[in-house]
C-alpha cells in the first residue's frame, strides 16, 4: 500500500470520464500500444494519448468506449505522440491493462468523486 495522503491531495488529481473517438496502431512505440483521441466534453475538449492496451482491445472496440483518465498531468512526449492525459486501468492476472470504465452510460467530462 502507498503512503497515506490527505483528501485535499486526492482532490488535486482531476479524473474525468471521456469517450474514445479515435484509436489506431502506434507502430513507433517501444511496446505495443495504440494512439487515441478522447473527447472530454466542452470544458476540456479532445485530448491525445497513447496506451499499452493491445492485449484486450482492438482499435475498433475502443472507438466509442467510455474511459477514465487523469486530465491535469503535464503533457508528456511519448515518441512522436504528445500524451495529454493518462488513461486509467488495472492489471489482469497476467499484468495486462484492463481499462477503468463507468458501468453505465454517463455524460463525458464528469469528474470522479
Amino acid at each position: 500500500m502507498s503512503d497515506q495522503i490527505s483528501f485535499d491531495d486526492f482532490l488535486k488529481v482531476d479524473v474525468r470520464v471521456g469517450r474514445i473517438i479515435e484509436a489506431e496502431e502506434f507502430p513507433e512505440a517501444r511496446k505495443p500500444a495504440y494512439k487515441m483521441r478522447i473527447d472530454f466534453g466542452s470544458e476540456i475538449g479532445i485530448k491525445k494519448t497513447s496506451a499499452q492496451i493491445t492485449k484486450h482491445y482492438t482499435p475498433d472496440e475502443l472507438t466509442g468506449k467510455l474511459v477514465m483518465a487523469v486530465v491535469n498531468f503535464p503533457p508528456r512526449q511519448i515518441g512522436p505522440v504528445r500524451s495529454e492525459v493518462l488513461t486509467l486501468g488495472v492489471p489482469d492476472e497476467d499484468g495486462e491493462v484492463v481499462l477503468l470504465t463507468p458501468d453505465k452510460d454517463v455524460p463525458i467530462g464528469g469528474r470522479l468523486y
